[in-house]
């Protein structure tokens, strides 16, 4: 198995800057394709981004593109999320995910291992 745990979440004021963090444990964290997604309240949880196994390729969703960077530092078992210019339907639950499938990771459905999330609340 993969152990996820998610740090880093807050409260920011819009236009504000937060990053978050994912510790992985458990299998070879560089076997496995990262992500981020985030669910609102009333709201079905929504991909954010994705990272591949040694990093060369990634994804973000039109709504955060340009704004915010996933990174990974393999030697750490860490995935990053820094989010710039925050805006207020940036509130939500985030969730660092795992999965063998880079496309899994890109659109969300059927990911094998998910962590317990982090909620990230922007304010005005």
């Amino acid at each position: 198995q993969v152990q996820l745990v998610e740090s880093g979440g807050g409260l920011v004021q819009a236009g504000g800057s937060l990053r978050l963090s994912c510790a992985a444990s458990g299998r070879t964290f560089s076997n496995y394709h990262m992500g981020w997604f985030r669910q609102a309240p009333g709201k079905e949880r929504e991909f954010v981004a994705a990272i591949s196994r040694a990093g060369v390729s990634t994804n973000y969703a039109d709504s955060v593109k340009g704004r915010f960077t996933i990174s990974r530092d393999n030697a750490k078992s860490t995935v990053y999320l820094q989010m710039n210019s925050l805006k207020l339907e940036d509130t939500a639950v985030y969730y660092c995910a795992a999965d063998p499938s880079y496309t899994v990771v890109a659109n969300g459905n059927k990911v094998h291992y998910w962590g317990q999330g982090t909620q990230v609340t922007v304010s005005s």
